[in-house]
Formats: C-alpha cells, structure tokens, sequence
C-alpha cells in the first residue's frame, strides 16, 4: 500500500506537469494559479487510496484523480462567486483577482478538462465511471442550489441541511473512492461501502467545517471565519440553536439572519455568543462523530485485509482531526 504523503507527491508532480494552452492567457492563467494554491488534494487522494485498496494500479490511476481536483476546483470558483467570499486557501479568490466573469469561464474550461481526463481509463470501466461522474456533477450542483435556496426560505430543517450537504460535499467524497475502487476492479459491494464510506465521511466533514466557519483559526482555516454568519448560511449551527433557544435568543438570531446592513463583526461576535450559550460547538461535534463512526461501519464491510484500510483510516482520522 501506498502512504497518503507518497501519494500526496505523485498528485503535486502530475498537477505541476500539466501543460494547459498558453492562449488566450486570461482564460488559462486563473486554471493555473487555482491549481497552484494547492491544498490538501484529499479527492485525488481518495480515488488513488480506492484503487490502491484493491490492487489497482496507482500510476494508471492519476488521470481520473486529476478528473477529480479539476472538477472539485471548477466548482470552488463558482462557489467563491455565489458566496462573495473574497479569500481561497488563505489567496484572492479567482473572481477578485480576475473578475467574475474570467472565473466562470475558466471553471468551464476545468470541468471541460476533468471530463478528457477520465476519457483514459480502461475501456470497459469507461461507462459506468462515466454514469458515477455524471450523477454526482449534477447532484453537486442541486447541493449548491439548494443551498442557495436556503438563504431566502423562511423555514428550513435540519433533515433539509443534511441533505444538502451530502450533495454538495459528500457524494464527491464518495464518487472518488468509488471510482478508485472501479479502476481496482473492486466488487459491486465493496465498491458501493467505499461509496458510503465517503460519503458519510463527507458529512462529518462539512458539518466540521461548518463548525471551524465559527470557531476556527482563520490562518489555519485557509477562509475568513465567519462567513457563513455574514452571507446568513442556515449551517447546523444556526439551525440546532434554533432549536434548542428560548423566544429572546430565536427572535434574535432570526433577527441576526436576515439582515444585510449589521457590522459583520459585530454580527459574529452575537451569533457567536448565542452559540456558546447554547452549547452549539459540543452538540455539532456529537453530529460529526455520529457520521464519522457510520463512516467507519462501511468501511469495516469492505472485504480486503485490515491492514490494507490504514491509511484510509488515518485519512478519515486527519480530516476529522482538524484543529480549531
């Protein structure tokens, strides 16, 4: 088995090895500078981790897995756009940098790109590799739909969240492990539990994020912190304190949540407060080890040896080991 640091070089070494066209520049030079940002490349990672799990062959594997951070890339810069949110990984956003109209074309181009990636794959795994794509594009952008649509509904619940959520940051998680253990050519049922693996681990993840929005150290955070209470998100947070509040502290988050004009420190210092009150940060852990040991009980199901799962088990630890 591959170590995730051994796998983490290959994927820097095939990201810096891409050779995009030079023209017209503005169209490319954004794909670069994205890429270039780096991060953790925990999507790429999963699909080599999948396919190495079951003897797959990691080299043959890159291309699919940079399938993967190109089109986890495309929908981060049209993600920065529908947020406003001016910093990406601790730099200028794309659409600060550029505009926004460079940033939604140069995703384009990305998402573009992802799909010439995944063309090079074994022939007889192409189809359904493809269907596995496809679904969760589309299920990624439904996510960011609902989420946006969050925003203006008066009343959303924490099942709605949750669900939304899992399309807009879980099945990517799980598409990748899924179709690692495609190019592995995993079984049907080992392949559909790495599936779930991920994609509860991709619930436990983002509500962890929400919860770092919050609480987090912005420096390691890579994002403003905050965010989500400016651009009034209904996370987790704000709808489980919704309802565990009594009338004053409803009535004033409801308050908090629909304005536009407040000072934003000011407004996250209040929610921030009402949340501490409320015994928000603990009651949000509970909710992201409840996914995070799910998680786990799929992984137990894949029937390759023990030893084999350790990385994906320090994986799935690191992520959800993230400091505040």
């Amino acid at each position: 088995m591959h170590s995730v640091s051994s796998l983490r070089t290959k994927l820097e070494r095939s990201i810096e090895a891409l050779n995009f066209q030079s023209s017209p520049k503005e169209l490319y030079e954004p794909i670069i500078y994205t890429l270039g940002l780096g991060g953790k490349r925990i999507r790429p990672i999963m699909v080599l981790l999948g396919a190495d799990l079951f003897g797959g062959d990691v080299n043959a594997s890159l291309h699919p897995a940079l399938a993967i951070e190109l089109f986890h890339n495309f929908t981060l810069l049209h993600d920065d756009i529908m947020d406003n949110a001016p910093i990406r990984r601790g730099k200028e956003t794309v659409f600060k940098k550029w505009n926004a109209n460079v940033a939604i074309l140069s995703g384009d181009t990305m998402f573009a790109i992802a799909y010439d990636f995944l063309t090079g794959v074994d022939p007889t795994l192409l189809p359904e590799m493809l269907r596995l794509f496809t679904k969760t594009a589309r299920e990624v952008c439904e996510g960011q739909q609902y989420d946006m649509n969050f925003e203006s509904l008066p009343a959303v619940t924490i099942d709605d969240y949750l669900e939304m959520i899992r399309l807009k940051t879980a099945v990517l998680l799980g598409c990748s492990l899924k179709l690692g253990a495609m190019l592995g050519y995993a079984t049907a049922g080992d392949a559909n539990n790495i599936y779930r693996f991920g994609e509860n681990l991709g619930l436990s993840f983002q509500l962890q994020d929400d919860l770092l929005d919050v609480f987090g150290d912005e420096e390691k955070f890579g994002k403003e912190i905050g965010g989500d209470i400016v651009s009034n998100k209904k996370t987790f947070l704000y709808l489980k304190a919704l309802e565990l509040s009594g009338p004053g502290d409803s009535s004033a988050l409801q308050h908090y949540f629909s304005t536009q004009t407040m000072d934003p420190d000011e407004k996250i210092t209040k929610v921030r407060e009402i949340y501490l009150r409320l015994n928000i940060r603990e009651k949000t852990n509970e909710q992201v080890d409840f996914y995070y040991q799910e998680a786990m009980k799929y992984l137990a199901e894949i029937r390759v040896e023990e030893t084999r799962k350790d990385e994906l088990k320090a994986l799935a630890k690191q992520l959800i080991g993230r400091v505040y």
